[in-house]
């Protein structure tokens, strides 16, 4: 097994032939990537030190650069700039096959025309092992993965969820250093990906190797990841535990990317007083928490427009009374949850509320009927409206 070190990794596509300044002006428009003389910038000063054994998810809106990313590390994209090692092995100029990887790819790519003993199999023909050394490997996968009835059938025979097992077992006879998934659920339906997260989970205690995943889906990475590394437009915004990530979020992007539903957003203006400091929110004025405050105290911080984040959960709503006053637009009911969006002029704000009894399960809330809410000081974080950064960490 082994660790993975990234070293200021950047990757930049070179224009294509016949592009003109306009298009390429265009084209960044479009992807929010950096454009260069150089070309289009997909990665940018990458850094992480992943260690042995250690479970890390690339999470990120699409084209945010994370597939990009293990496509590097895989050696199936030319690193542009920087350094990669797996282990303490300099990796940039290895040909794939010699970086001891394997890779789950979204698309399961099984080869349709051999059964899924084969194609467990086949890249264990290609090292030259004994044909009783390949069956105990083949056999020993599938019982881990579930699939030792299906070794005998053709891929078109399975569904999803079998199919992304036997995928996922043609990388693991290898014993990989070091296994790549890229979005490996994300063709399967709600149902299957739930089973196949804990699968997953399940998987991990049982191989003893280094894994690196890709995915779009926050909740993924929030059950998977021993960290999370969120990305976007080609930049880490932060890494970090699931805890410390959803608890603490570094910036606007990572704290509005990360949680469902997402957070909502307000402005403010922050004030130095005698005692610590207020905020001014939507007309009311709002006492800081002492903790709170005497960080922003180290700060040197006085007076600063600031964008207010709150979970949905921390809304407080009531018929009766409130710190602010809002309309009802629409009521979900999730469950064991009440998912409300609140209107007020222009701003969607949105409030869960928990299920608790039949009283709660049962209760009406009429659209575009008056309803109070408010929430607890200490539930808001605070980021500079200028920088977008946390003005807590």
């Amino acid at each position: 097994m082994a660790s993975v070190t990234l070293k200021n990794i950047k990757k930049i596509y070179p224009p294509l032939p016949g592009k003109t300044k306009n298009k390429h002006k265009t084209e960044e428009s479009k992807s929010n990537l950096q454009t260069t003389e150089k070309g289009i910038v997909a990665v940018q000063d990458f850094n992480i030190e992943i260690k042995d054994k250690e479970f890390i998810v690339l999470v990120g809106p699409s084209g945010c650069g994370k597939s990009t990313t293990l496509r590097m590390i895989a050696g199936l994209e030319e690193i542009t700039e920087g350094e990669l090692y797996i282990g303490d092995k300099l990796v940039n100029e290895l040909e794939p096959k010699d970086r001891d990887i394997a890779m789950v790819f979204q698309n399961y790519a099984l080869y349709p025309h051999m059964s899924v003993y084969d194609n467990m199999a086949f890249a264990l023909k290609k090292k030259v092992k004994s044909k009783e050394e390949i069956k105990k490997k083949v056999m020993e996968a599938a019982e881990i993965l579930g699939i030792t009835e299906y070794l005998d059938r053709k891929p078109k025979n399975l569904s999803g969820g079998q199919r992304q097992r036997v995928a996922i077992g043609r990388a693991i006879v290898r014993n990989p250093k070091v296994m790549l998934m890229d979005e490996p659920l994300s063709n399967l339906d709600a149902k299957l990906r739930n089973q196949m997260r804990t699968e997953l989970l399940r998987l991990r205690k049982k191989i003893d190797t280094t894994f690196v995943y890709v995915t779009h889906d926050q909740t993924e990475a929030m059950t998977l990841g021993d960290r999370i590394v969120v990305m976007k437009d080609g930049f880490i915004q932060q890494i970090g535990t699931p805890e410390e990530v959803f608890n603490s979020p570094r910036n606007v992007f990572v704290a509005t990317f990360i949680g469902t539903p997402q957070m909502n957003l307000f402005d403010g203006t922050l004030n130095e007083i005698e005692d610590g400091y207020s905020l001014s929110i939507m007309g009311k004025d709002i006492i800081l928490p002492q903790e709170m405050g005497a960080k922003l105290k180290e700060k040197g911080i006085k007076t600063k427009n600031v964008t207010v984040g709150i979970r949905p959960d921390s809304i407080e709503i009531s018929n009766f009374d409130g710190l602010f006053e809002a309309t009802i637009g629409v009521a979900e009911l999730m469950g064991t949850s009440i998912h409300l969006h609140l209107e007020q002029g222009d701003r969607d704000i949105i409030a869960v509320i928990e299920a608790k009894d039949e009283h709660h399960m049962l209760r009406t809330f009429t659209p575009d009927s008056k309803i109070f809410y408010s929430f607890a000081p200490e539930s808001m974080y605070l980021f500079d409206s200028e920088t977008g950064l946390n003005m807590e960490c």
